[in-house]
């Protein structure tokens, strides 16, 4: 209190001042602040009628009211801008403008306020005066107005920063020193509405290079305290969770949503196991399909050798020819246990693979080009394409697709269906399309298709899992998505994941 004579403007950086006045045993102070600048003159936050005479002397010792151009308010609060109208008129300039936010403009016109706006937000968040002086806008939303902000001037680092560092103080300095933090605490538990919002405002703050905080209220702010005062504020809790019940409201709600979280993970971990265990009675019986033509072969051909051996009629070049022919369906026998075996083998890790590639096994797995399942599958390659993730995971979606036209063909008893497999590129994309001719989807069911455990089949057929799971896998595991829908004369799933060729 002795340092200053606060009877006068005091200079706190070049040519920017305090013009405010000091309240004897006020916890609010409120600081209006003058930057000289010629005939541009900028005055801010000026404040209410209570500290007005005091305002406009300590301004006209420094310079002519009518120099005075710009009012800055940074909110629309009477104790910041209830003065402006009796400004106006000493200040009398026809180009007067007030330089605020607009969502705060539409407020502070019920002052009576005659002039005109700058808005900053309309004006790339920057001020230019004809000498060069410049001054930064940088908003500070719901802090505590919704059109708030603060001003920069990068020349002497100064931060006007309005309510924001203000503090509420019974033994008020001019400048604050290490426990100001405490008579700022207040002041932004009660004026801050919350935490996250106040640290969005923080944050933008902090990027500045300052060496000086000049607020509305409380105390000015030097370099050496700026730091440690902004990282005590950021851990300040303030606004709505300051009130305990709210605050433990939150704490309870965060809770319940990562127990819902959990649920969710491990109700997904159950389906996929449960969609393995299905999709593995499905391949078992798949394979025994597929093995039940070659070994009625091979046992044919061993019961003719032993036939002929019997007889003594077996000539060594038919013995050889026997021989080979056994040899060729064990091989495809093998080369069947060994699709199966790569089709469960997990991935541990994303890789980029070969889309074509992955079609190709899931064709080769499920084998519905033989005669006897009276499907006809043509694909389309427009080009090779690749994509970032699982080739397993996919190659189980490619065959849940397929085996679910396949279930569609035997409950509707179609005689032959045409299934085509396109892939090509569009854009930045990998599509894939797998189109039949199979009479489509009833109208009931096509929004529910990917649900967990819708079928149309009987209960002992399917799980209802299987559609759903490949949608998991291309939506949640690789970024894609997967969705159907009819054709003229059938359905088409459509896969659509990034192209990483």
């Amino acid at each position: 209190m002795t340092k200053h004579n606060y009877r006068d403007a005091i200079e706190i950086s070049r040519n920017i001042y305090w013009v405010g006045m000091y309240l004897q045993d006020d916890p609010f102070q409120c600081h209006p602040y003058f930057i000289k600048n010629g005939n541009e003159s900028i005055l801010v936050d000026p404040g209410s009628m209570i500290e007005f005479e005091e305002t406009v002397r300590k301004v006209k010792s420094i310079a002519d009211l009518s120099s005075i151009k710009y009012i800055i308010l940074h909110h629309q609060d009477p104790d910041l801008a209830a003065a402006v109208p009796e400004i106006e008129k000493l200040i009398n300039r026809d180009d007067l403008l007030i330089v605020t936010h607009s969502r705060t403009a539409l407020l502070i016109k019920h002052y009576l306020i005659s002039s005109g706006y700058y808005n900053i937000d309309k004006n790339d968040n920057k001020l230019i005066t004809s000498s060069g002086l410049t001054l930064e806008f940088h908003t500070t939303p719901y802090c505590h107005a919704p059109g708030a902000f603060v001003s920069y001037e990068p020349e002497t680092k100064t931060l006007f920063s309005g309510d924001i560092f203000g503090g509420i103080e019974k033994s008020w300095e001019f400048y604050a020193d290490e426990t100001y933090f405490a008579k700022a605490k207040q002041f932004h538990q009660e004026y801050m509405p919350s935490k996250d919002i106040f640290n969005f405002a923080l944050q933008k703050i902090e990027k500045l290079d300052l060496e000086l905080i000049a607020p509305q209220h409380g105390s000015i702010i030097k370099k050496k305290y700026i730091k440690t005062l902004i990282e005590d504020m950021k851990n300040l809790e303030c606004g709505i969770y300051i009130d305990a019940k709210y605050n433990q409201e939150l704490l309870d709600t965060i809770n319940e949503l990562k127990e819902k979280k959990e649920t969710i993970k491990e109700r997904d971990r159950q389906l996929f196991e449960q969609a393995k265990r299905a999709e593995m009675g499905e391949m078992i019986g798949n394979i025994a399909h597929q093995w039940r033509q070659p070994l009625a072969i091979i046992n044919t051909i061993l019961a003719i050798l032993k036939e002929k051996s019997s007889a003594k009629i077996l000539k060594s070049k038919e013995l050889e020819q026997k021989i080979w022919a056994m040899e060729e369906k064990v091989e495809y026998m093998s080369d069947t246990i060994e699709d199966f075996m790569n089709y469960y083998k997990p991935n541990k890790d994303k890789s980029l693979f070969s889309i074509n590639e992955a079609v190709q096994r899931a064709l080769k797995i499920t084998n519905y080009n033989v005669q006897n399942h009276q499907i006809e599958v043509k694909t389309i390659i427009d080009e090779e394409l690749f994509a970032n993730g699982y080739i397993n995971e996919f190659v189980q979606v490619i065959v849940s697709i397929l085996s679910n036209i396949y279930d569609i063909k035997n409950i509707r008893k179609i005689p032959l269906v045409h299934i085509n497999v396109e892939m090509k590129k569009d854009g930045s994309d990998a599509l894939v399309s797998i189109s039949d001719d199979a009479q489509g989807i009833d109208k009931e069911i096509l929004p529910k298709i990917f649900n967990p455990y819708f079928t149309t089949k009987h209960q002992s057929q399917g799980t209802g899992l299987g559609l759903h799971i490949a949608k998991t896998i291309i939506e949640n595991n690789m970024n894609g998505s997967l969705s159907v829908k009819n054709n003229q004369k059938g359905a088409t799933f459509t896969i659509r994941m990034k192209n990483e060729n």
